[in-house]
C-alpha cells in the first residue's frame, strides 16, 4: 500500500484537468484490503475510486478528498476451456491493452471492440465500457467487488447492466471497487482473426476519434433513440468549438479535449453550453458519461 498527499488531478487523469486533492491511497495487492477500513477511517475524507482516470473530467481547486486507486493486477488466467466457452480470470488493475493482447494471443473472441479504449479493467466493468456493438457487461460471469469491509462475490444475474450501467442489486455501503471479474469468451475458429478484427477497430478509431491528444473519450452518452451524441453535437455546431484551453475535437465532436492550458471551469461552461443548445434545438437531453471528480451537477 501506498499513500501520498497532495496530489494533482491533472496529473492522474487522461484529460489533464483539475486541481490537487488532499491524499491519495494506492492498493498494491490483494493483501492491502485487510488493513483498507482502518486507513480509510484514519483520514475521515469522502472516498474517490480512482483507476486509470480516463474517463474523469476533475474539477479546478484545492479538494478535501481521498483518492483511492486499486492497483493490484494479475496475468489474466485460463480458468476452464470448454471449447467454445472459455472462462478467463481477470484482475480489476490489469490495463485494457493488456488483456486484449491476451485475447488476441490465445484466440479469444469477445472483446474486440473494446481496441483502442484505455484505462483498467476494473474501471471498464464499473462504467459498463464498450465499442463496436461489444461491452463489458456481455462476457460478465461474475464479479468480486469489495464494499463494507469486505469482499462480495457477484454472479451476473445478480448485476443490473445496461448501456454504461453496472449496479449490484444488492445495496452496497460506499466505497466499493471492483476487485476482479471472471469473463467468459469464446474461442476462435480462425484465431488469427481476433487480431486482425482488433487492428480493424483500432484503424477505424484513429481515423474517426482523437486518439493522440488528451481527452476524457466520449464525454455524453449517446440518447436511447435517434442520432448519436456525436451527430447531435456536430449539427448543432459544436465540432472544433473551443473555450479557453478545451474544446470539442475537430475530428469526432462528442470527446472534448486538453488543448494545451485547460481549466474545468471553461469546459464545465462549454459542456453546459453543447448540452442546452441540443436540448433547444432537437429536444434531446444529452447526460455525461465521463464521471466529474468530485461529483458535480452540470
Amino acid at each position: 500500500m501506498r499513500t501520498k498527499a497532495h496530489v494533482s488531478l491533472a496529473e492522474r487523469t487522461t484529460l489533464g484537468l483539475g486541481g490537487t486533492c488532499t491524499a491519495e491511497v494506492t492498493l498494491e495487492t490483494p493483501d492491502d484490503l485487510e488493513r483498507l477500513p482502518g486507513v480509510l477511517s484514519s483520514y475521515s475524507l469522502p472516498v474517490f475510486v480512482l483507476g486509470a482516470g480516463s474517463n474523469i473530467l476533475a474539477m479546478d481547486g484545492e479538494h478535501e478528498l481521498l483518492l483511492l486507486c486499486p492497483d493490484f493486477s494479475a496475468r489474466p488466467e485460463i480458468l476452464a476451456d470448454e471449447g467454445e466457452r472459455v472462462s478467463v480470470r481477470v484482475s480489476s488493475g490489469t490495463p485494457l491493452p493488456q488483456l486484449l493482447a491476451f485475447c488476441r494471443r490465445e484466440g479469444l473472441t469477445g472483446l474486440e471492440g473494446l481496441a483502442g479504449i484505455p484505462g483498467r479493467v476494473g474501471g471498464a466493468i464499473a462504467m459498463n465500457a464498450g465499442s463496436f456493438g461489444s461491452c463489458m457487461g456481455d462476457v460478465l460471469e461474475r464479479v468480486d467487488i469489495w464494499a463494507d469491509g469486505a469482499l462480495h462475490t457477484f454472479e451476473r444475474e445478480q448485476i443490473e447492466l445496461a448501456y454504461r450501467v453496472f449496479a449490484p442489486k444488492k445495496a452496497l455501503g460506499k466505497p466499493w471497487f471492483v476487485t476482479g471479474a471472471t469473463l467468459v469468451l469464446a474461442r476462435d475458429a480462425h484465431p488469427e482473426e481476433v487480431g486482425q478484427r482488433m487492428a480493424e477497430h483500432m484503424a477505424t478509431k484513429k481515423a474517426r476519434q482523437p486518439v493522440t491528444v488528451r481527452s476524457a473519450g466520449c464525454v455524453f452518452k449517446n440518447p436511447p433513440e435517434g442520432p448519436s451524441a456525436g451527430v447531435l453535437l456536430d449539427k448543432a455546431g459544436y465540432r472544433g468549438k473551443s473555450l479557453g484551453g478545451v474544446a470539442f475535437s475537430a475530428v469526432h465532436a462528442n470527446f472534448l479535449v486538453n488543448t494545451g492550458q485547460g481549466r474545468a471551469e471553461d469546459a464545465v461552461r462549454l459542456l453546459c453550453e453543447a448540452r442546452d443548445r441540443v436540448a433547444q434545438l432537437y429536444g434531446t437531453e444529452l447526460s455525461l458519461e465521463v464521471k466529474t471528480l468530485p461529483w458535480h451537477s452540470l
